[in-house]
């Protein structure tokens, strides 16, 4: 491997705790034990529906209450109002104002930019709301800003090949010496592989393969504790 270009959501901080803030905050009746299976249904509903908002079918304020509403239904929670679907939107983005890099992701970002290893970001999402993680993250002070893609200012979206074809040409990089590295099978391993990129599977939230789909991925690590000593090893 030569170059290394990385997800933003659940990858390089951990998503999931902003999320239960929000709800806990916004809907307390949700019970702790039912909150990691909300936090996935609402990525997936996230995934599910931001195409429409690409195609301009649906606005993004109408899509942030749509998946909230059907994650909560997914799991027998009564449906919300739309009043209420963007208060929490609100709060969950108060949330993301205080996140914060993990500290084993900034051991892996420090020991890439010591020995010179080329880096970039591909993120799916609005561009305002993924570049203000950006700078609340501190990115750009490992990964130069012309190596930051945001989807919405493409007009592609992982796991769409496009984008990755466009990162490798923007960021000049080889796609077969490049690894990419997230947290989503379907966006970040499967797009991965369309692009003819390697792939690393940070499946720290100990996900199952979806049916129909083969182990593409180069490496899988399932903790932040791992990641560091996993990417060590395929860039010494």
């Amino acid at each position: 491997m030569k170059t290394i270009v990385f997800d933003v959501d659940d990858t390089i901080y951990d998503q999931q705790q902003p999320f239960r803030n929000a709800i806990n905050a916004v809907f307390p009746d949700v019970k702790p034990e039912d909150m990691h299976a909300l936090y996935i249904r609402f990525r997936f509903h996230s995934d599910e529906t931001f195409p429409k908002v690409m195609s301009d079918d649906w606005t993004l304020e109408f899509m942030r209450f749509y998946r909230i509403n059907e994650s909560l239904k997914d799991l027998n929670y009564p449906s919300v109002s739309q009043d209420n679907g963007l208060i929490f939107q609100k709060t969950y983005e108060e949330e993301l104002d205080n996140i914060v890099m993990h500290p084993e992701v900034k051991k892996v970002f420090d020991f890439l930019k010591e020995n010179n290893i080329p880096m970039g970001i591909i993120t799916n999402g609005p561009t305002d709301h993924q570049f203000k993680k950006v700078k609340q993250l501190q990115l750009e002070n490992w990964v130069p800003t012309d190596n930051i893609i945001i989807s919405q200012s493409t007009g592609f979206q992982k796991p769409e090949r496009e984008i990755f074809n466009l990162a490798a040409k923007e960021f000049n990089m080889e796609c077969a010496h490049t690894l990419y590295v997230g947290d989503s099978f379907e966006n970040d391993i499967v797009g991965a592989t369309n692009g003819g990129w390697k792939s690393l599977w940070f499946n720290h939230r100990l996900r199952e393969i979806p049916d129909g789909e083969k182990a593409h991925h180069l490496k899988e690590v399932t903790s932040f504790e791992d990641l560091f000593p996993t990417i060590q090893s395929l860039f010494s």
